[in-house]
């Protein structure tokens, strides 16, 4: 890995373009900031420039634009990146598929997923729990309005994306277990 990144680079200005309009649930916060953090901590657990380049536009075939927004990916960042991205998405269909069907798929396709999607997969879902935990203290159990599956739908996916990635053995994904179970007995003490 070189140390200027330029796929990334690029990248990254993609992705802000992609998401400009884009904001996280409950904080408002611009969405981008959660795709630079999912890519540093893929980069800080051994990611290489494409897996980084893969993590900062991992929702960009989902939330902007489907098979448009593939093809241009695969255009300017190449095949492997793509497929990667495509790992990393539960759907590319607008108006997305029910939310519980499309989740079952993804935990399907997460079981088959090659080890840098895997990786991806485990920093997105890292960094979502870490900011459920942290709106947890201002929204209180109003936090689980703002999601279709609610308390128990959204600790089911978690639970089951950890159980899936266990297997993996690295301290991402021991991490990442330990922040779900963290956000389940916090969540528990008020439902």
């Amino acid at each position: 890995m070189t140390n200027s990144l330029p796929g990334f680079s690029e990248a990254v200005a993609l992705a802000c373009r992609l998401h400009a309009n884009q904001q996280r649930r409950l904080t408002n916060g611009p969405y981008v900031a959660h795709l630079l953090r999912v890519a540093g901590i893929v980069l800080e657990h051994g990611g290489d420039e494409t897996a980084a380049t893969a993590a900062v536009l991992h929702d960009a075939i989902e939330d902007q634009g489907g098979a448009d927004t593939r093809e241009m990916i695969r255009k300017r960042f190449g095949n492997e990146v793509t497929r990667l991205v495509d790992e990393c998405s539960d759907t590319d269909q607008t108006p997305k598929p029910p939310w519980q069907a499309r989740k079952e798929a993804f935990l399907e396709q997460l079981d088959r997923a090659s080890p840098p999607a895997r990786l991806i997969v485990a920093a997105d879902k890292l960094d979502n729990a870490r900011s459920l935990l942290e709106s947890y203290r201002e929204f209180d159990i109003r936090l689980w309005d703002a999601f279709r599956g609610g308390r128990e739908g959204t600790l089911w996916y978690f639970r089951s994306v950890v159980e899936i990635l266990a297997s993996d053995e690295t301290p991402l994904v021991r991490e990442l277990t330990s922040c779900v179970k963290r956000l389940e007995e916090v969540t528990a003490e008020a439902s």
